[in-house]
C-alpha cells in the first residue's frame, strides 16, 4: 500500500516551556478555576460547548468573581456548539461585565435549515489564557464530566479526555492565535462597513505601537509547539503532523480519538508504520454519542486489523479525547482524525517533543487500555452478524456522501 507524497510542515518550535497534563474534567476545572481566580488583568477563554450545567456554573461565578476585581474577561462561543443555551448564557456574560462573541451564530427561522460548507466552519478549540502568563489547550468543553453520559445501572463513568496547562513561550503564541480571531469576529460586519474601516486603522496603530513582553520561560523547559487548524494558512496542519509523525515513527504509535474517520492518506500511514515493526495501537470509542459516525469508524476496522494496527474500544463511558502518543513525542487538544476536525473547523493542538511528557500520556493511556478497553481481534471482527456488517457499510456510505460538502470526497 504505497503512501501519497505529501508535503513537509514548518512548525514554530518553542524551548523553555512548562507543560502539565490534565486527566479529564477532574483535573482540568479546577486548575482553570485556580488560574482565574489568581488572574490580576485578563482572561480570554474559546470553547465550543458552554453549557450551563453545575460545572458551567461554577466557571460562571469564578469569571465573575475576576470580573468584580476588574480583570478585563472575554468569552468566545461556537454558535452551534453551545446554540440550546446561547440566550441565557450571553444575558449572564453582559450582566458580569464579561466581553463576549459567538462564533458563526446559529441561524434563526427558515435559514436556520439551510446547509452550506460555511455553517459546518466552527469554533471546535477549547483554549484560555490567563493574565499573558497561563494558557490551557485541549479537548475539554465547560461541560461537566457526568453530564448525559452512559449509566448501565452501576452508576455513571466521566468523559474521558485530557488537556495540557502551558507556561512559557507558547502562551503568546496561544494568545496571538486568540486576539487574531477575536479581532476577525468583530472587524467584518457587511452592515457596518465604515466601521470595519475605524477598526482595521486602529488594528494598525495598535500594532505599531505595541509589543508584548516576552513570556518568561520555564525551568527545566520542555520543547512544544502550537498546531493550529483554519480555513486560510493553516488548512492542513495538523493532518501533516500527523503523517510526518507517522512515517517517522520507529517504536510505539498510541492514538486515543473519539471521533475517528480518517483519509486514506492518514490510514496508510497507520498501516505502513505497523508493517515497519511499530508497534500501532489505536483507542476508539465503545460507547457510541452518534451511532452513524460510530458505524462508519468501525467500517474502517478490517483495513486496519489486516494492517497489523492494534484497536480498542473503550466502555466505562464516552472516549472524548484527542490525545497521541509517537514515540518520544505527544499530542494533545482539540482535533478528531475525520473531516469535521480536518477539513472545516477551528481546532488548537499541542505537538510537545519531550520524552518525560510522553511517557506521562502514555501511562495514562495504557491504565485505561488494560483497565476499561476492550481489543478488538480479527477473528472476533470477521465473526460479526450481517445486519453489523450492514450498519457499518451504511454509516460509511452516509459519512462518506457527507465529506462530499468540503471537496475531499475523493480522498476517502
Amino acid at each position: 500500500m504505497a503512501l501519497l507524497p505529501f508535503p513537509s510542515v514548518k512548525l514554530d518550535w518553542r524551548d523553555g516551556n512548562g507543560i502539565d497534563l490534565l486527566n479529564s474534567g477532574a483535573d482540568f476545572f479546577p486548575a482553570l478555576c485556580a488560574a482565574v481566580d489568581a488572574a490580576r488583568h485578563s482572561v480570554h477563554l474559546e470553547t465550543y460547548i458552554f453549557n450551563l450545567d453545575a460545572t458551567g456554573r461554577h466557571v460562571l461565578d469564578t469569571l465573575a468573581a475576576a470580573c468584580a476585581r476588574g480583570v478585563r474577561v472575554r468569552v468566545v462561543i461556537d454558535g452551534f456548539g453551545s446554540h440550546a443555551q446561547a440566550d441565557e448564557l450571553v444575558a449572564r456574560l453582559q450582566a458580569m461585565g464579561v466581553r463576549w462573541r459567538i462564533y458563526k451564530p446559529r441561524p434563526k427561522g427558515t435559514w436556520r435549515r439551510r446547509l452550506s460548507p460555511s455553517r459546518l466552519r466552527r469554533l471546535h478549540r477549547k483554549t484560555a489564557v490567563i493574565d499573558r502568563c497561563v494558557g490551557f489547550v485541549g479537548g475539554i468543553n465547560i461541560l461537566d464530566d457526568y453530564f448525559d453520559v452512559p449509566n448501565d445501572g452501576c452508576g455513571p463513568m466521566p468523559r474521558f479526555d485530557f488537556a495540557v496547562r502551558l507556561r512559557g513561550p507558547l502562551v503568546a503564541d496561544l494568545l496571538r492565535a486568540q486576539r487574531t480571531l477575536w479581532l476577525r469576529m468583530g472587524w467584518r460586519r457587511p452592515d457596518d462597513l465604515e466601521g470595519f474601516q475605524r477598526r482595521l486603522s486602529r488594528l494598525m496603530q495598535w500594532r505599531a505601537r505595541r509589543r508584548p513582553a516576552p513570556v518568561p520561560a520555564a525551568e527545566p523547559g520542555q520543547r512544544a509547539a502550537l498546531v493550529l487548524r483554519d480555513n486560510f494558512r493553516f488548512a492542513r496542519r495538523i493532518e501533516k503532523v500527523y503523517l510526518l509523525a507517522l512515517r517517522e515513527a520507529r517504536r510505539d504509535v498510541l492514538i486515543a480519538n473519539a471521533y475517528f474517520f480518517p483519509g486514506r492518506r492518514l490510514r496508510n500511514a497507520m498501516v505502513e508504520a505497523a508493517r515497519r515493526g511499530v508497534r500501532v495501537r489505536l483507542m476508539l470509542q465503545g460507547r457510541p454519542e452518534y451511532p452513524v459516525q460510530h458505524w462508519a469508524s468501525r467500517h474502517m476496522y478490517a483495513e486496519l486489523l489486516a494492517g497489523g494496527v492494534e484497536l480498542y474500544e473503550y466502555q466505562p463511558s464516552y472516549l472524548h479525547a484527542k490525545v497521541a502518543v509517537i514515540d518520544d513525542q505527544a499530542m494533545v487538544g482539540s482535533a478528531n482524525l475525520d473531516p469535521f476536525s480536518l477539513f472545516l473547523a477551528r481546532e488548537a493542538n499541542v505537538w510537545v517533543d519531550d520524552a518525560a511528557f510522553a511517557q506521562s500520556l502514555r501511562t495514562e493511556l495504557e491504565k485505561a487500555l488494560a483497565q476499561h478497553c476492550r481489543r478488538i481481534t480479527s477473528q472476533a471482527w470477521n465473526s460479526r452478524r450481517i445486519w453489523q456488517r450492514f450498519l457499518d457499510g451504511v454509516g460509511y456510505l452516509v459519512l462518506r456522501a457527507g465529506v462530499a460538502i468540503t471537496g475531499k470526497s475523493s480522498e476517502y
